[in-house]
């Protein structure tokens, strides 16, 4: 499968939300391409380089997903509410003649989500407050905080960890697993 990748400084999960401004012409072009045809876009790490300007070298993990709403902003930008859907794995790169970055990926499965165990409800007790004060798009955050996987990805995507430590966590493929690592990323982070 071949996908246009959108290179940020961000992590995204499948079933997160990432608000975004566009203003660059090539992520302008994919945005139409993306709303006018309903195809998806991916979002890697940037593992070198910069969001604007030239096309960055990514982590090989990232998470394709779509737009679920659109707004002009009041700077004038473009300004888009994305939706993770599933994570991919890059398998090769090239960039296009406008300077998007394009990736051949195949898909990487999110395993099926478990309970959350007991000894991990103070996370989810945390996740509830942090999303309780956010702003919009993130009140489409609802319904997952009794699952273990649900729990982990969003405590990564919102809480300030190192860039590489979140990358580590979408990796990983065991959501219990995730959770002891989040729990000890957080505590070495003075959380």
């Amino acid at each position: 499968m071949q996908l246009p990748l959108f290179p940020l400084n961000t992590v995204l999960f499948p079933g997160g939300v990432l608000p975004l401004r566009i203003f660059e012409t090539r992520y302008i072009d994919m945005v139409r391409r993306s709303m006018r045809d309903g195809t998806p876009f991916g979002i890697c790490l940037i593992r070198e380089g910069e969001e604007a300007g030239e096309a960055a070298q990514v982590h090989p993990v990232g998470t394709w997903g779509r737009i679920v709403d659109w707004d002009r902003r009041p700077d004038g930008l473009l300004g888009i509410t994305f939706l993770g859907e599933q994570r991919f794995y890059v398998k090769s790169t090239w960039v296009q003649k406008d300077r998007l970055l394009m990736a051949e990926v195949t898909p990487r499965e999110w395993p099926e989500d478990v309970p959350l165990p007991e000894e991990f409800l103070s996370l989810s007790a945390l996740l509830q407050r942090v999303l309780g004060e956010m702003p919009a798009p993130y009140h489409l955050l609802q319904g997952g905080h009794d699952r273990a996987g649900w729990v982990g990805a969003r405590l990564t995507e919102l809480m300030p960890l190192p860039l590489e430590e979140k990358q580590a966590l979408l990796e990983m493929d065991d959501h219990l697993a995730r959770l002891f690592r989040l729990r000890e990323a957080m505590l070495a982070a003075g959380g």
